[in-house]
């Protein structure tokens, strides 16, 4: 099993200011453990997450650590590839709290593989802060040391079908007039979202047309365009993680698919824009956080100062949109940090209970955990690609721009 320090040590090299050596060198060390995806299928997003695990915490050492007790502390993170596999990321919590002594742990990527860690932290009683696990099933099982900083995710896309039902009404017609496709992965986060859809679809009195689940491998959806090129749905929705949407902006544009409506997850982590032009454009892409948003906290300043920041000192978003699973890996450091400062202790028992009770304003969003562990306090937003940029479009309060509609 490879232990991966090397980004970090790549981008602590990076950032580091001499202002902040002295500082840095009379702080402890608080260590955090995270199994993620560095190989395999969500590799990409995974890697994402890991800029801003490393990128909060340089920020923090920067900004004088975490204060409490008369000391100063810093995080370190000891990581492991879990390949994208459940198993392999189960035995590696395993061995970060048997064999390393880690009793704090940052989550892995996808809602697939923090199922899969969970009842490992929860059975060794191992507080865990993850910011890339959004089914809903991880937060009914009565667990009472999983925290998730990001919205769940049958709220991802649910958005899309009140959209459409606005944008019928508005010519003419009614909600109900709306036909629905949806074509989604075979994982817990994909099926919640699917959930969610489908929800709000039975709500408006909306009819779904096509309801399919996507190719195991993702990278090929022709058979299920092949169907909404026949049966001409209003809207089109798929989730897929990154492959997933890499796949379904490819394959609607080689297909000239022309559908009024086409809403993904996990744009900017594919990045369609960068890798398929125009035929990104008018695609609504669900989204946790955007630097657009009027957030903000001391570490970070405001959700733009963030992303300006990040895109300086992170060559891999100097080209490019920073995805949201950058921002809120970077989010549940920060929650960590809170946690300690309010806990005074490094008694786990003491910083479980400080994050149990976070209320906090932050760069990416407001935090604050239900009971179950997920973040009751912040909305999901949708983007459109306009011409190349991405617009919030939805929901109204958060809305820089209007909905190119049909597109």
């Amino acid at each position: 099993m490879k232990k991966t320090l090397s980004f970090a040590g790549a981008l602590t090299a990076a950032l580091l200011a001499t202002t902040g050596i002295a500082a840095a060198m009379d702080c402890g060390e608080i260590k955090l453990g995270s199994a993620i995806s560095l190989t395999g299928k969500y590799s990409s997003a995974g890697i994402h997450a890991q800029h801003g695990y490393e990128f909060a915490i340089k920020k923090i050492k920067d900004a004088g650590g975490i204060k409490f007790g008369g000391k100063c502390y810093n995080f370190n993170v000891i990581y492991y590839d879990d390949e994208s596999k459940g198993d392999r990321g189960a035995t590696l919590a395993e061995r970060l709290i048997n064999q390393d002594k880690v009793q704090y742990m940052l989550g892995p990527y996808s809602s697939g593989l923090t199922k899969a860690i969970a009842p490992i932290t929860e059975k060794y009683k191992i507080p865990m802060v993850e910011a890339e696990g959004a089914s809903r099933s991880l937060f009914n099982k009565g667990r009472k040391y999983l925290f998730a900083v990001l919205s769940t995710s049958e709220q991802y896309l649910a958005s899309a079908i009140t959209l459409a039902g606005e944008q019928a009404v508005a010519n003419g017609g009614k909600a109900s007039d709306v036909k629905v496709a949806i074509a989604v992965e075979n994982d817990p986060f994909s099926l919640d979202i699917r959930a969610g859809v489908l929800a709000d679809a039975k709500k408006a009195g909306m009819t779904v047309v096509i309801d399919e689940k996507l190719p195991r491998d993702l990278s090929d959806m022709g058979a299920i365009l092949t169907k909404v090129k026949l049966l001409k749905p209003d809207v089109l929705i798929v989730s897929g993680h990154t492959k997933g949407a890499a796949t379904a902006v490819r394959q609607v544009g080689e297909m000239k698919i022309k559908v009024p409506m086409f809403a993904i997850t996990h744009c900017e982590s594919a990045d369609v824009v960068g890798k398929f032009g125009d035929y990104a454009n008018d695609v609504l892409c669900a989204t946790q956080w955007a630097e657009t948003l009027t957030y903000k906290d001391d570490i970070f300043g405001s959700a733009a100062e963030y992303n300006s920041d990040i895109k300086a000192k992170v060559a891999h978003y100097s080209d490019r949109s920073v995805p949201y699973q950058t921002a809120q890996a970077s989010a549940a450091v920060l929650v960590f940090k809170d946690a300690f400062e309010r806990a005074g202790s490094l008694d786990k028992e003491k910083v479980r209970d400080a994050i149990a009770a976070t209320d906090l304003a932050t760069f990416y969003g407001h935090i604050k955990f239900a009971p179950e562990g997920n973040n009751m306090a912040k909305p999901m937003v949708l983007r459109q690609i306009q011409n190349g940029e991405y617009k919030v479009v939805a929901p109204t309060a958060f809305a820089t721009d209007k909905l190119n509609w049909p597109r």
